[in-house]
């Protein structure tokens, strides 16, 4: 009997350790985000003042800070077009979000060990959603990635905890985010590089001096974009089998 608490003893530590940092990464990037966002004239002015290394320097920040949980990738992503434009805050945006899923997937692949697999195949839905994304051929785990980082509420950080810790390849990790993640950041880049482009400092005289019209009709073009890309998502997950079709669904 001591033997078998030992044994498991490790393992739920690291289980333990795993749903600790699940709830870190659903509170604090929210909180962080809009913290970023009070502050993008500042930062903003910050990254412009280091010439040819600002966008170097956000590409590193925006890898560390959602690789380990403490900035949301939508908010990097406002800031980038802010301050670089659409194309070029597009292309940081998304060299940082390779980096931060590289930091995110392996530094939850050593922090679970095998702990979470188990955890997971008590779940019999779990189960089934482990092994569509581990156990089939690599260009099936690409696409069903790429299905599930589409819509534009997936949440980042823990998606990256969640696919190191139940052994998802790193391979078509990285392609499926790259590719499932560029719609919904390019639509957000150019929604920030547009509001910048009206010579505001930052929201707050945003919102100051174009009036709610401008703005009203900017953000529900913005939202119009994301649900498109919702609602596309959804239905290739539903016909995936990653989510349960509706009573209602044809």
């Amino acid at each position: 009997m001591n033997s078998e608490t030992q044994t498991n003893s490790p393992s739920n530590f690291r289980r333990n350790l795993v749903i600790a940092l699940g709830v870190l990464w659903v509170t604090l990037p929210p909180l962080m985000g809009f913290w970023l966002l009070g502050e993008l004239g500042t930062v903003g002015d910050w990254l412009k003042s280091q010439t040819e290394f600002g966008l170097l320097i956000f590409v590193g920040i925006f890898a560390l800070t959602s690789g380990f949980g403490l900035l949301p990738t939508y908010a990097q992503a406002i800031l980038g077009g802010w301050v670089f434009g659409v194309t070029m805050g597009t292309a940081a945006a998304m060299c940082g979000l390779v980096g931060g899923t590289a930091i995110g997937f392996f530094f939850a692949r050593i922090i679970s060990g095998s702990s979470i697999k188990a955890f997971i195949d008590r779940n019999p839905r779990g189960r089934v959603i482990r092994s569509a994304l581990v156990e089939s051929s690599q260009r099936r785990t690409f696409l069903l990635i790429l299905l599930l980082r589409l819509p534009p509420n997936s949440p980042f950080a823990i998606a990256n905890l969640a696919m190191g810790a139940s052994g998802v390849r790193a391979v078509p990790l990285l392609g499926g985010t790259v590719l499932g993640m560029f719609p919904r950041t390019l639509v957000t880049c150019g929604a920030a590089a547009a509001a910048a482009a009206t010579g505001a400092h930052n929201f707050q005289q945003l919102f100051a001096e174009t009036g709610w019209g401008w703005l009203g009709a900017g953000f529900i073009s913005f939202i119009i974009a994301l649900l498109i890309i919702r609602s596309v998502s959804i239905r290739a997950l539903k016909s995936a089998g990653l989510m349960e079709q509706s009573p209602h669904s044809p």
